[in-house]
């Protein structure tokens, strides 16, 4: 008896244990979802909301009561309400007092008001320790799993014991949380959900930009061209066979884009002679978006890798090839294979396969479900040895395609190069330099820089 008692007693939960209540109010979408997940996680949850009537949509273990009977009930009350509808909290000053206000809400646009919703709250309710948290964290994200979305929550707040409080949930809810400092940061957190794709900007309007240049450059000597000279109609070429030119000259460039900020980093630090001092904010703007850089260089690609395989299946390849093998019949003679075009082109396909390859397994080491999971040395043996690696198997690929045209003179139509030989400047010249940087008596100073050597301490900032 004694014996099975003991296991008894080994299932049951250790009540000590067990979690303290959390009050919400406002029972709309965010409300509910944060409360279901809590309740998940072991957290007795309780709403305060103006009508007691249990609604099917609240989770089924909440209890509903009226804001000044569930705010007795806890210690940590979350706000799931509007900034405008705060006002109603101020007849509950005395109840409020001393306990943990988290503040959810977030704002229609961009500094919509002077302070804060949790600067403006913790003014309404001076009593009360105010937190800023989850308003990062969408409804949705909560209903599907943490998984599916970001796992950070900005926290801040003027009371350090509130703070710890808070974050220990964000914990217990299986997200990270991230300590942003006093209130005064509330500002910056509440703006965070609306800034729509920040590190964005300048990759897509220089992706945009550099787009629109090498199409009207293709279109115009390819297609207009050939048409004022030749009187040929080719304008068929804007669908397929002028993207899937731009593609890989895009692609090829925003991924030497990438490591060119890092070649001028080293080159500024040596004419330094010390890591001490900011980069320029131009450089230090372009190093931050290196990530989204790359990852549009492998849609360029990957669009590339697409428009080759429809090649084949398009009227003029078929008409172009049919024509061919009617002229080999009509003059009564067959073309003997020719080995060394055979030689470019295989290893035109191969450089292009093993480059592709490359550039998708820095695209995979990029995603921050994999970068967590490598160490320091790993993720940066991969984005940066492997991604020049990526580079030159790039820029072999492209060398060996249009590189016959450097001396032709057929291809200056205008006497404007073709455009892939515009698309190997700048990775030639990231490659050039890169090979210099890594000579011992060039590497071996800039090394010594980047670990905290200095040529004149007294001058560094």
């Amino acid at each position: 008896m004694n014996k099975n008692s003991s296991n008894i007693m080994a299932l049951t939960p250790n009540t000590s244990n067990k979690r303290e209540t959390v009050c919400i109010f406002g029972t709309g979408d965010f409300g509910r979802a944060l409360g279901h997940k809590m309740i998940q996680c072991g957290y007795p949850v309780v709403y305060g909301s103006r009508s007691t009537h249990i609604s099917n949509l609240i989770p089924k273990d909440a209890e509903v009561l009226s804001h000044a009977e569930a705010a007795q009930k806890a210690a940590i009350i979350i706000i799931a309400i509007q900034r405008q509808h705060y006002n109603f909290l101020t007849p509950l000053a005395e109840i409020l007092h001393g306990k943990v206000l988290v503040d959810i809400s977030n704002n229609l646009k961009l500094n919509q008001y002077p302070e804060s919703n949790a600067e403006y709250l913790a003014q309404l309710l001076p009593g009360s320790r105010v937190v800023k948290a989850f308003n990062t964290v969408s409804a949705w994200a909560l209903q599907s799993g943490t998984l599916d979305a970001s796992r950070q929550v900005f926290v801040c707040g003027d009371d350090v014991e509130a703070k710890q409080m808070v974050m220990n949930i964000v914990r217990a809810l299986g997200l990270t949380p991230l300590d942003k400092g006093s209130l005064l940061a509330a500002q910056e957190i509440e703006n965070y959900p609306l800034q729509l794709f920040p590190m964005w900007k300048f990759p897509i309007f220089l992706s945009l930009g550099l787009t629109a240049f090498f199409f009207f450059y293709c279109l115009a000597l390819d297609v207009i061209y050939t048409y004022i000279y030749e009187k040929n109609n080719f304008s068929f070429f804007i669908a397929i066979t002028i993207p899937n030119r731009v593609c890989p000259v895009m692609a090829l460039i925003l991924l030497a884009l990438v490591y060119l900020p890092g070649i001028f980093a080293a080159i500024i630090q040596l004419y330094r002679g010390t890591k001490y001092r900011r980069f320029p904010d131009w450089l230090d703007k372009w190093m931050l978006c290196r990530k989204q850089l790359g990852l549009i260089a492998l849609a360029f690609a990957s669009l590339h890798v697409v428009f080759s395989l429809v090649t084949p299946m398009r009227a003029f390849a078929s008409w172009r090839t049919s024509k061919g093998i009617i002229s080999q019949a009509l003059n009564n003679k067959t073309e003997p294979l020719n080995n060394t075009n055979a030689w470019i082109s295989d290893c035109y396909l191969a450089l292009g396969i093993l480059g592709f390859f490359l550039f998708v397994l820095l695209g995979i080491t990029s995603l921050p479900s994999v970068s967590n999971n490598v160490n320091w040395r790993e993720f940066r043996f991969v984005q940066s040895k492997l991604g020049y690696l990526a580079l030159i198997f790039c820029t072999a690929h492209t060398l060996v395609y249009g590189g016959k045209w450097f001396l032709s003179p057929s291809a200056y139509k205008w006497y404007l190069p073709n455009i892939y030989m515009l698309s190997l400047v700048i990775p030639c010249a990231v490659l050039v330099v890169k090979f210099v940087l890594i000579f011992p008596c060039v590497d071996k100073p800039l090394t010594q820089i980047r670990q905290g050597w200095e040529r004149n301490p007294k001058h560094s900032e």
